[in-house]
């Protein structure tokens, strides 16, 4: 029996399509609620197919995975490894983390489970459990592993710049008036993940100048492990560009990559939204 194995969920992205000790993750999947129908895996819903503004008729949600489901994953994965490291999307913005403890309560008995709220999402969900991954190849045990990523953590932030709150909204965080108003006046609302908290920073007129803060908030650190934007869909390549460019000036030998909103995420902020994820070095 092999020693430990990651479950992480599919709201995770990837810088790198392959690094070592990635046969040891397992992705289980959030649940992606459209028109009031569960969207399954082979669904040929993409996130430009989805409208910019969500209306009533649309229902957006993104619902965390249930408890059985996780009960399910964990037996199986308890037969072939000896722990089971759960590293799921930041618990104040989805139920994930909260049915995987539940199930793993349940199974306390029988099968060894450890989980970590990793307070973000996307690539820097991603990047964790690569980083988790790799030390797990190399031979760290799981004690070793945990105190790494619960400091990766505090070095990990992320903001995000919502154009349009309806598919908050329709996810319950926040009021009709605030969508609403927001809509009308065609602001881009900016939040950052405090502590994985989904917390208000300002508000904005355009991509461009999201991109502008995107750069202000990249200049507030000395050293950066990864930079990494989230990409709108249909994706913004002017802006795009313009932070590229200025990564390159600025952070020349810090890794940048660049990702597409997957459905998960643009369920959540919807599909034009923007996003910056930065691992801070601490070292």
């Amino acid at each position: 029996m092999s020693s430990i194995c990651i479950l992480t969920d599919n709201s995770a992205q990837f810088p790198r399509p392959s690094f070592p000790g990635m046969e040891i993750i397992n992705v289980i999947d959030l649940n992606v609620s459209l028109y009031g129908d569960l969207q399954n895996n082979g669904s040929s819903m993409k996130p430009h197919n989805l409208p910019r503004t969500a209306d009533a008729s649309l229902k957006p949600q993104l619902l965390p995975p249930t408890v059985q489901d996780f009960q399910r994953f964990f037996v199986q994965l308890g037969k072939s490894y000896n722990v089971i490291l759960g590293v799921f999307l930041s618990s104040s913005i989805n139920d994930c983390f909260f049915n995987a403890k539940k199930a793993a309560d349940s199974l306390r008995n029988s099968v060894n489970i450890q989980l970590i709220d990793s307070q973000t999402t996307s690539i820097g969900l991603g990047l964790l459990v690569q980083t988790i991954a790799e030390a797990i190849h190399d031979g760290a045990s799981s004690s070793m592993v945990d105190r790494m990523a619960r400091n990766m953590i505090k070095h990990t932030y992320t903001v995000v710049t919502v154009p349009g709150l309806s598919y908050l909204e329709s996810n319950g965080f926040v009021d009709f008036t605030q969508s609403t108003i927001t809509e009308m006046l065609e602001l881009f609302p900016l939040f950052s993940f405090e502590d994985g908290v989904l917390t208000p920073l300002e508000k904005v007129k355009s991509h461009r100048q999201s991109t502008l803060f995107f750069q202000e908030f990249i200049d507030e650190f000395i050293a950066l492990q990864h930079i990494a934007l989230l990409q709108s869909s249909p994706p913004n390549q002017q802006e795009a560009r313009m932070l590229r460019e200025f990564v390159q000036e600025s952070y020349p030998d810090t890794p940048f990559s660049e990702h597409a909103f997957n459905l998960p995420l643009a369920t959540l902020f919807g599909p034009n939204s923007m996003g910056l994820i930065v691992v801070e070095s601490n070292h």
